[in-house]
């Protein structure tokens, strides 16, 4: 099998996708934080002293995907049309878990802008409240579904 970010020296590469089509290109992911009922509670009643949690979470998550080829050695940077978050509450749990939607027009896929905007974003509640609760954890970072490409479509089952 041959790896497609080395050269036939074994020196690292960048894939050249200049002969690839252009498709639409989607790719959702999703990521959980799972925290303490205070740093919830915080977060859910906008009382963190940082400022609104969520919001800039989400802001976040729109910048790392964004910033992905700077932050991947290996990923093409993309001009993205379409970012789109959703979080969901789990109260009993005291976890919210952040959905991203990462889309574009291109010869390369979207998935670790997805995914890096997730951790981003969860990663960014993590340093809004962890004056509450250190022992927030972070996890489930998976990709949801993709489309566009020559493998085509992925749906998490």
């Amino acid at each position: 099998m041959n790896l497609t970010h080395l050269d036939d020296k074994n020196r690292p590469k960048m894939v050249d996708v200049s002969s690839k089509n252009i498709t639409q290109r989607l790719a959702k992911a999703s990521g959980i934080i799972n925290m303490s009922q205070e740093a919830f509670e915080s977060i859910k009643n906008n009382t963190a002293k940082k400022g609104p949690v969520l919001q800039t979470a989400i802001i976040a998550a729109i910048m790392g995907a964004k910033k992905t080829s700077e932050l991947i050695p290996m990923c093409h940077p993309l001009m993205l049309s379409k970012i789109e978050t959703d979080v969901i509450e789990f109260e009993k749990e005291f976890a919210f878990k952040l959905i991203v939607t990462v889309k574009c027009e291109g010869k390369t896929g979207v998935e670790m802008e997805a995914l890096t905007a997730v951790s981003i974003g969860l990663l960014t509640i993590y340093d809004m409240v962890k004056a509450i609760d250190k022992t927030m954890k972070i996890g489930e970072i998976v990709l949801e579904n993709k489309e566009g490409g020559k493998s085509g479509q992925f749906m998490r089952s």
